[in-house]
């Protein structure tokens, strides 16, 4: 058999003549109508076969499995039911009949309605099916059912009917607040949207809720097959029960006592009237366990006990589940405010350290320039104070470099000691004091020069003097002259004058 991407179950509920549901649209039929369509079976002849109808599935509304069936598929699968198995809660190996008929009918009334009726319709209505049990696979489960169909049993309505298909498309509606017909819905058929919103769907996990007013269900489309019918006593639906022959017995019964007392009424004979016991079942719901009294348990049957009890639970388990999933959404909102809060206070850390690098880089920045400009502030007082070469310069600065303002104090006095001949103020003096011993000098110089011009003059003259009285004028001198002599050794280029 074709394996299908999805499968489905679709329960079907049939409660008599008062709706449990908040909705409209919703009134549920009694038993008696669908009677109508049970397969026209000789049982005289046949008594090994059961012959039931039941309501399959509603189309155009959600059912409480979050899955809905339009117009379309509903028209183009309902004849694939035929000869399709009925079995028990869907165990396909316990199959106890099969499936021979099927239709539409009036969502609420169970007013038989055909083909071309159904397909102008977007709005509720039933697709109806009739078929047989088998009693002699399993005589118990047989009479069981038939029991649940008589409306004066306390068996009645404990068996519906629940559906199963397979297929591999679907779309999704999105219907407001508590909608469930899909022609109120937004339908949603892009793919990328759809893969978007299905982990909203109740079949993967989700709660339906799109928002706080939105809720989101799958409509099932494109190539479906209906896999069979599964009798149950859980279904999850809007129509309950399964209707047999009995139902079609109490239905004609109904009808004679409802025309009789017309009769009555009529001839007006006073009656008085009759305790109906069935109706008043069917009518009366529980609305709080005080409602639970001797009195009202004399008055109804045990199923609409297990109905309220049943409800009670599932409200009860609805609640817990809202508070767990809430508890839980509150511990991972916890978890991940837990998380931001540790992320913010790793990066306000990180932050902190960058700041703190930052500023010992500057506090290290701000010292190293004061350094260096104490070094050359001091570099520029001992070169003020000293005159002193490139070597000097070199030692004084390795020495004075990582100096604090006592040992420079120091160490400047040393140098006081150790450079007092460099020192500028000195050398000044020292220059001033040269100077004018230079010029000293120089003066003393020139009075000597002056004197021994003086005395090579007078030397010279008496030396001429002296020539001229021992030489007579005849006379031709042969050597120099005295003069001459004189002349030549006190020339004044033979003395270097300072």
């Amino acid at each position: 058999m074709k394996e299908f991407k999805y499968k489905t179950s679709f329960s079907t509920q049939i409660k008599s003549v008062i709706s449990e549901e908040r909705d409209k649209y919703l009134s549920l039929a009694s038993l008696i109508n669908i009677g109508d369509f049970i397969p026209d079976i000789d049982i005289e002849a046949n008594v090994d076969l059961l012959p039931i109808a039941f309501n399959a599935f509603v189309a155009n509304r959600v059912n409480k499995n979050g899955d809905v069936i339009d117009t379309e598929t509903a028209i183009a699968i309902y004849e694939n039911f035929l000869n399709k198995p009925i079995n028990i809660e869907h165990h396909r190996d316990k199959v106890i009949g099969t499936i021979l008929s099927s239709g539409f009918s009036e969502f609420g009334t169970d007013k038989p309605l055909n083909l071309e009726q159904v397909k102008a319709m977007t709005s509720p209505f039933n697709v109806t099916l009739g078929g047989v049990v088998w009693k002699v696979v399993n005589d118990e489960i047989a009479s069981f059912i038939e029991d649940s169909s008589d409306p004066t049993s306390e068996n009645y309505l404990k068996v519906s009917a629940s559906w199963e298909l397979g297929f591999s498309d679907f779309n999704i509606i999105l219907l407001k607040n508590e909608e469930k017909n899909i022609e109120n819905g937004e339908v949603i058929a892009e793919e990328a949207k759809i893969e978007e919103l299905r982990d909203y769907l109740r079949v993967f996990g989700g709660k339906e809720y799109v928002d706080e007013n939105t809720k989101a269900y799958r409509q099932v489309i494109g190539k479906v097959v209906p896999l069979g019918i599964g009798l149950t006593e859980t279904p999850a639906a809007d129509v309950k029960g399964v209707s047999t022959k009995k139902t079609k017995e109490y239905k004609i019964k109904k009808e004679e006592k409802k025309l009789a007392k017309t009769n009555s009424d009529s001839n007006n004979i006073s009656r008085k009237p009759i305790k109906n016991v069935i109706l008043k079942e069917n009518v009366m719901k529980i609305k709080s366990i005080k409602d639970i009294t001797d009195e009202s348990l004399q008055e109804m049957s045990a199923s609409v006990v297990a109905d309220f009890i049943e409800d009670e639970l599932r409200k009860a388990s609805e609640r817990y589940t809202d508070e767990k999933e809430a508890v839980e959404k509150q511990l991972k909102d916890s978890v991940e405010q837990n998380e931001t809060i540790t992320k913010e206070q790793e990066e306000l850390k990180d932050k902190l350290v960058s700041v703190e690098k930052s500023l010992a880089e500057l506090e290290q920045e701000k010292q190293e320039r004061e350094a260096q400009q104490r070094f050359n502030e001091r570099m520029s007082t001992l070169d003020e104070e000293y005159k002193l070469n490139d070597e000097d310069r070199e030692v004084i600065a390795s020495d004075i470099k990582d100096m604090n303002n006592e040992d420079f104090e120091s160490y400047s006095k040393k140098l006081s000691v150790l450079l007092k001949d460099k020192n500028r103020e000195a050398l000044a003096k020292k220059e001033e004091e040269n100077k004018l011993n230079a010029e000293k000098e120089e003066v003393k110089a020139s009075t000597e020069e002056q004197e021994d011009s003086t005395v090579i003059e007078t030397v010279v003259e008496e030396a001429q003097e002296e020539d001229s009285e021992d030489i007579p004028n005849s006379t031709v001198a042969e050597e120099e002259t005295l003069v001459q002599k004189y002349q030549k050794a006190f020339s004044l280029d033979q003395f270097e004058i300072r």
